[in-house]
């Protein structure tokens, strides 16, 4: 089903609230909520967006999910989009370590299921969906399902061992800098590069949706990681995988992916798929890129439908 009709993709919804909450170290992280259409509802989503995203990428799905008689909230990651800067500008995606993002996102996750009506499920795309992993594994939140989108369990193009990556970006983080930027992003700084829509979607009306908001909001423009950012993804990724990590997490996990990815690795998320003992995946082929949830209708549709049986399997409604 297209949902073109149901909600103004480039508008916050009548029924979003858009909030600040703080973390426990007082940084104050952006967040939007839809309060359910029903005293009863379905359950709680929380949704977590990719690395430099924005959560208005993601006003299309997160109303059907709130369509649906979900609760919906999204929040920003600490560092990017609405929810300020760690590096030395306004574009550069840095942090110290992704240790970060976890209590930040344990401490959401404790407030958020307090104040909203199970079942709870959490998700991510991209970085979001590996923090998702990473804060499972780690034992920092207990929802009753996941499901994932693109999620980021390791990196496009490598053709060595992630031991061997993470050393060679430990010498680049040391010798350029932990907060310079670790790729080419454009002669001027957050503009978008040309081509960038064919590693993410193939529907040019939801990519420029994006375009729209960076204009609308400037603050919520990103550019590349940072060295520092790389180093630490790699570090956070071999936590994820360490032996007996993944085949301890009992949660019923979907994973949604596809072998057209090109920014992260479709092989790392058929593993996890594998190792987990109620994991389940959804693949893609070349008729995606990167954002399946921003993909064209046919592509996304199935996405969308896919996570519904999910969840209607493994959360079934009351």
């Amino acid at each position: 089903m297209s949902s073109d009709a149901i909600i103004d993709r480039r508008a916050i919804p009548a029924g979003a609230v858009e909030s600040q909450w703080s973390a426990p170290d007082g940084h104050v992280i952006r967040r939007i909520d839809w309060p359910s259409l029903s005293p009863n509802p379905r359950g709680s989503i929380l949704f977590l967006p990719g690395r430099g995203d924005a959560y208005e990428k993601y006003l299309e799905t997160l109303h059907q999910w709130y369509l649906a008689g979900w609760r919906v909230t999204a929040a920003d990651w600490r560092g990017q989009a609405g929810s300020g800067r760690l590096g030395d500008d306004a574009v550069t995606g840095h942090i110290e370590d992704f240790a970060y993002w976890v209590d930040d996102l344990a401490a959401l996750w404790s407030a958020w299921k307090a104040e909203t009506q199970g079942p709870h499920v959490l998700m991510g795309h991209s970085m979001g969906g590996h923090l998702v992993m990473r804060s499972v594994v780690e034992g920092r939140v207990d929802p009753d399902a996941i499901a994932l989108s693109a999620p980021m369990l390791g990196f496009f193009g490598n053709i060595l061992p992630n031991g061997f990556m993470h050393n060679a970006a430990k010498l680049m983080r040391r010798f350029r800098g932990a907060t310079t930027p670790a790729w080419k992003w454009s002669e001027k700084p957050g503009e978008i590069p040309i081509g960038r829509i064919n590693l993410l979607t193939h529907d040019k009306d939801r990519y420029e949706d994006e375009l729209f908001w960076r204009e609308k909001r400037p603050e919520i423009v990103m550019g590349p990681g940072s060295w520092g950012w790389v180093e630490r993804a790699y570090a956070s990724m071999r936590k994820v995988f360490e032996p007996g990590a993944l085949e301890a997490v009992k949660t019923p996990v979907l994973l949604v992916g596809t072998s057209n990815d090109k920014l992260v690795d479709m092989k790392a998320i058929e593993e996890t798929a594998t190792r987990l003992p109620n994991g389940q995946l959804l693949a893609f082929g070349k008729e995606a890129h990167h954002e399946i949830l921003r993909e064209v209708d046919a592509v996304r549709d199935r996405a969308m439908s896919g996570i519904a049986e999910f969840l209607d399997r493994v959360v079934p409604a009351k």
